[in-house]
């Protein structure tokens, strides 16, 4: 499996991303053809306190082929253009490998 994750840094108003992230962004999200798995985790904390971040979403698909193939869809390009319009400069996105040991 091949995820693409997006890690948020905390918003200014906590309530406002909330609020936009839950009902707007991650329904656009869900609808990109191809994700098989989306699993977000609100960040708490840090072993040493408070953090820095304060989202980590999980989008799983097949393979890079699925992935590529999914981010030129039309709700792919939906998401990115709603992302970037109210976390641009709030997130970090990676693509990583599950990796079985």
């Amino acid at each position: 499996m091949v995820k693409l994750i997006a890690l948020y840094k905390q918003p200014e108003d906590q309530k406002a991303f909330d609020e936009h992230y839950f009902n707007t962004h991650a329904p656009i999200t869900a609808k990109i053809p191809g994700l098989r798995k989306m699993e977000v985790t609100k960040i708490v904390g840090s072993p040493t306190g408070k953090s820095d971040y304060h989202l980590l979403c999980e989008m799983y698909y097949d393979s890079h082929e699925a992935l590529k193939e999914a981010m030129k869809t039309e709700e792919a390009k939906a998401s990115g253009k709603d992302l970037m319009g109210f976390a641009g400069e709030l997130v970090t996105m990676m693509i990583g490998e599950e990796v079985n040991e």
